[in-house]
């Protein structure tokens, strides 16, 4: 018997104690179904929602790699990666719980209207029984709460907005990668040592979800060191020329401009200020400097020498010397001739993080993953010990402090990591003011 069924009253452990000497004739009638996609043949579908299309594509596009690659690893194929690093052993190589895995993609164009119409397609036509994915929080948050309706996991992608596992929190979905709460703990304290604490700073942010959390974050933990915001600009998400933003800030009296942009986004931006000579200015006595809190090594390699000497925070690098990031590095850069980039790491990991909850806990079932999941802690797959914590379904690991290279040896080899945070410096308590609002609600295993 697998370890959880499905009784007409919802799910309960085997071998759960029931009442002495209540006759129940109907409680186990039928075996353990009754969940959204659950899978009939020798085959499982993953759903692979990723932006294909718009200001994310590069990201999307080597989150595709990624996810191939864990597909091949889980299904017996290639060097097996970081299955061989991870400290659980659960998987085999032999798919998941004995299936075959499958995938379906889909493009979410960094709009959420078109990522859920994509993720419920895979749901309703494709029988994905996960979607996973994303390259912006406005999606992931969508994505998230279509899949908490749908009774199916969500195992997020690229999503740093406090927001995912903050009010938007759904107890059918998981995190691994950082948010901006993370990024400002980690970010400030090299800030401060390297500029000092009397500082004004202009930000431009991007219009939605991660843009305000990211800006309220980093602008919070600057301010604690004696920072001051002279101005918060939002920008949309579909901007491409940003010289009407970055002109205003020539006679604005800061000394720092923060661009909480990502993607291409980013890389328009911090064009544009340096077009404009920002970064030969003195302003208050100070060099002006500019500061990227979210970096990507994809971001940073289509900035080019732009990025040189600035400073921002990173999920994961591929320069990392444990052994899970080097087998990971190694089996990526075999298979496509290039090492992997943040985005790439952090859906592989979700690919091995949901089959090995499914493997834990015996059952594709999502109330089982749930609860494999919560509260799991792992080591193996890169940036330390880490946690899935129970509360809020958000994982807490190490956090990378990173700048641009100034004598690059490639174009990949792009940044470098000048810090590794611990976990402990940018844990926070689950009832955070920045994480308040949302309820993680109950597991809803669909059909």
């Amino acid at each position: 018997m697998s370890k959880f069924e499905f009784t007409r009253r919802g799910l309960i452990k085997s071998g759960a104690a029931v009442g002495a000497g209540l006759a129940m004739p109907t409680l186990l009638t039928r075996p353990a179904f009754s969940y959204t996609n659950e899978p009939k043949g020798g085959t499982v579908t993953l759903g692979f929602n990723v932006p294909q299309s718009g200001p994310y594509a590069d990201e999307g596009a080597d989150e595709l790699r990624a996810y191939e690659l864990a597909v091949e690893h889980l299904n017996g194929g290639g060097d097996s990666g970081m299955m061989s690093t991870f400290s659980s052993k659960a998987l085999k190589g032999n798919g998941i719980l004995g299936k075959k895995v499958a995938f379906v993609t889909g493009d979410t164009q960094t709009k959420s209207d078109a990522a859920r119409a994509s993720a419920k397609s895979m749901i309703e036509k494709d029988g994905a029984v996960m979607i996973t994915g994303g390259s912006s929080s406005g999606v992931a948050i969508a994505v998230q709460g279509l899949c908490q309706e749908a009774g199916v996991i969500f195992m997020a992608g690229l999503t740093h907005s406090n927001d995912t596992t903050g009010k938007d929190k759904k107890a059918n979905g998981f995190r691994h990668f950082f948010n901006g709460y993370m990024s400002g703990a980690a970010l400030a304290p090299v800030l401060e040592k390297m500029y000092g604490k009397d500082r004004k700073a202009y930000h431009l942010t991007a219009d939605y979800t991660w843009g305000w959390t990211q800006q309220e974050s980093i602008a919070k933990a600057t301010e604690e060191k004696g920072w001051t915001t002279v101005k918060n600009v939002l920008t949309p998400l579909a901007t491409t020329d940003f010289s009407s933003y970055v002109a205003p800030v020539l006679n604005s009296g800061a000394d720092v401009l923060v661009l909480n942009h990502y993607g291409g986004n980013m890389i328009n931006s911090l064009t544009s200020a340096v077009q404009f000579g920002l970064r030969e200015k003195q302003v208050n006595g100070k060099n002006f400097e500019i500061v990227v809190p979210l970096y990507s090594r994809l971001m940073a390699r289509g900035a080019g020498a732009n990025v040189k000497g600035i400073f921002g925070s990173t999920n994961w690098h591929w320069s990392l010397s444990d052994e899970g990031s080097k087998a990971f590095v190694k089996s990526f850069g075999e298979k496509y001739g290039f090492p992997p980039s943040q985005a790439a790491h952090t859906v592989y990991c979700q690919t091995l993080l949901y089959a090995d909850a499914c493997e834990r806990a015996g059952t594709f079932n999502p109330c089982g993953v749930v609860e494999a999941l919560e509260g799991f802690k792992f080591s193996g797959l890169g940036n330390g010990d880490v946690e899935y914590r129970a509360e809020d379904h958000q994982c807490f690991k190490d956090v990378l402090v990173v700048k641009g290279k100034e004598n690059p040896t490639s174009e990949f080899d792009v940044l470098e990591v000048v810090e590794v945070t611990p976990r402990a410096q940018v844990e926070y308590a689950p009832d955070h003011p920045m994480f308040a609002g949302g309820s993680l609600g109950k597991c809803n295993p669909g059909a």
